[in-house]
Formats: C-alpha cells, sequence, structure tokens
C-alpha cells in the first residue's frame, strides 16, 4: 500500500505535475513527473484512470495495482518529485506484471527526461 505522505491529493498538485513535468509513455501507463523544490522533501505519487479504463470495478482494480507497484518503486523518485500515472484502456487488461513493467519503464524514463531537462538548465 501507498503511504498516506506520498499520495498527491490536490488538484493543483496534479495539474502541475502534468503540464510542468516530463512525460513518458508506454502501452498501458503514462508517467508525468515534475519537481517541486519548495514542497515535502519525498515523492508523492497521484493516480488518473479513466472512465475509457472500464466499469468501476475494472477502474478500481487497475487503480489498486498501480498503487502496490509504485510503493516498491517509490526510491526511483527524485526527493521533491511529483508523480501523476494516468492509466490507458489497455490497463484494464494487462496483468500486474506488464502494469509494473510499464510503470518501472515510465519511471526511469521519465527520470532521466527530468534530470536532462535540469542539467540544460544549468
Amino acid at each position: 500500500m501507498l503511504p498516506a505522505a506520498h499520495r498527491l491529493r490536490r488538484s493543483v498538485d496534479f495539474e502541475r505535475a502534468v503540464r510542468r513535468g516530463v512525460r513518458a509513455g508506454r502501452s498501458t501507463v503514462v508517467v508525468h513527473l515534475s519537481e517541486d523544490p519548495e514542497g515535502a522533501a519525498q515523492p508523492q505519487v497521484g493516480f488518473v484512470v479513466s472512465k475509457a479504463v472500464g466499469n468501476a470495478v475494472h477502474r478500481n482494480l487497475v487503480k489498486r495495482r498501480l498503487r502496490a507497484a509504485t510503493a516498491s518503486r517509490l526510491f526511483v523518485l527524485p526527493a521533491h518529485g511529483r508523480a501523476v500515472v494516468r492509466a490507458l484502456p489497455g490497463a484494464a487488461l494487462a496483468s500486474f506484471e506488464e502494469l509494473s513493467a510499464d510503470l518501472d519503464s515510465g519511471l526511469v524514463r521519465a527520470t532521466r527526461r527530468l534530470d536532462e531537462r535540469a542539467g540544460e538548465r544549468r
């Protein structure tokens, strides 16, 4: 389970991560990642699972799987990182292993892109 301190809750935080951050897409998820140096010194993650994924049963299953997969991968995110994981319609049919692999790949690629962007600013 994802600890409460690591969850994004406010819509403003979701919007900032999506608009100001970098994006890495995979077949089942899209990861949006940004850094907020003024925010909490721990990474925070939010999830977006729209009705395009399926009915409430499928959406909740996907959310639970993504939360569980993300909880063990918080160490990949920067200390002030804010991530939004958006599930794509294919996530409803994906197994936990497939979702985890896409999440891993998306987080690594988004982190790399964020580092590259920070290097360009210096």
